[in-house]
């Protein structure tokens, strides 16, 4: 039972006749009748008395009625709430790694919120590949990864580009000294302890001790106690907080940046709630709707080929079937 047999039954209800039904609806009178019968057919029982004055709900037909305004009520008020002119609201998913949700987030969902309070924001922290697996399975409707991003079914926009830099405990001072320390990082796949354990093995560093941390405020208090090393953004590292309890140390220009993409799915739809965050990032979102427009265009034009297609069929049938 599809959506578009509630509308044309709901219409004929409404109507009492097959005829007012299908020059309200804009369809042939015999696609009408056809998916009448197919509609009784997959239910089991008849929902129209049909006489010479028209067509009267049975009781079962009564019964779906009820159901059918629900419904069909109920579809048009989500297509109203996601309507681009309407005011974004609803949940927005959103994903990001440990640092760019410590970092660069804060602010912006900040902002985000005092703009747009209907929405209902959640933020996921996860490793890079996960968060593009999760916005592949639907799970977020956007993420924030550190790792660049070539799946043909995701659409990647470069939207911070952070400078990184070495940190250490205030008294270690040499740059060789620091690297020998262990690394204070997060699990494998992290993009910044790639960087760092790339680093150390080109410079022929090859017994590497690590500590695996969960939050980044667990990373910068072991490293500001000496405990070791880390890999940051350097404003990570400049925060008043971490000012004197840190060292700085530079790396090599060619490792010197790290771009943030944000992603989405290719296909997904373009919520108020999501077009607002995009506009908020400077992301436009043209492009997007414009690929998703033609694919509905030519998907509708298909149904109504299709639909067309089958009341010729009915109406030959039911030619055959006179003579």
């Amino acid at each position: 039972m599809e959506s578009a047999d509630l509308r044309i039954f709901q219409a004929v209800a409404y109507e009492g006749s097959i005829t007012k039904a299908a020059l309200r609806l804009g369809y042939v009178q015999s696609n009408v009748t056809a998916r009448i019968r197919q509609l009784e057919s997959e239910i089991g029982t008849a929902l129209f008395h049909r006489h010479n004055r028209g067509m009267t709900l049975s009781s079962s037909g009564q019964t779906l009625l009820a159901y059918a305004d629900k419904i069909i009520g109920l579809l048009d008020e989500a297509a109203l709430a996601l309507s681009p002119s309407s005011e974004p609201g609803g949940p927005l998913l959103i994903g990001a790694s440990q640092t760019t949700a410590a970092v660069r987030l804060p602010r912006l969902l900040s902002r985000y919120y005092e703009m747009h309070p209907k929405v209902e924001l959640t933020l996921t922290t996860d490793l890079s590949d996960r968060l593009m697996e999760k916005v592949l399975q639907y799970e977020l409707d956007v993420a924030f990864i550190s790792t660049p991003c070539r799946h043909p079914e995701l659409t990647p926009v470069s939207v911070f580009d952070e400078e990184v830099v070495v940190i250490s405990a205030p008294w270690i001072i040499e740059l060789d000294d620091a690297l020998t320390k262990p690394n204070l990082v997060y699990s494998k796949g992290c993009s910044y302890r790639e960087i760092l354990e790339g680093w150390q093995h080109s410079r022929g560093i090859r017994q590497l001790k690590t500590m695996e941390f969960g939050t980044l405020e667990a990373i910068l208090g072991g490293v500001s106690s000496g405990l070791g090393i880390s890999l940051v953004p350097r404003v990570v590292a400049e925060m008043p907080g971490n000012v004197g309890s840190l060292r700085i140390h530079e790396v090599p220009e060619a490792l010197r940046r790290m771009k943030t993409e944000l992603i989405y799915r290719k296909d997904a739809y373009m919520t108020p709630a999501l077009r607002a965050l995009l506009k908020l990032l400077g992301v436009s979102t043209e492009e997007h709707e414009q690929g998703q427009g033609q694919e509905q265009e030519q998907k509708q034009k298909k149904k109504q080929k299709k639909e067309k297609e089958q009341g010729l069929a009915k109406e030959r049938e039911q030619v055959q079937v006179r003579k």
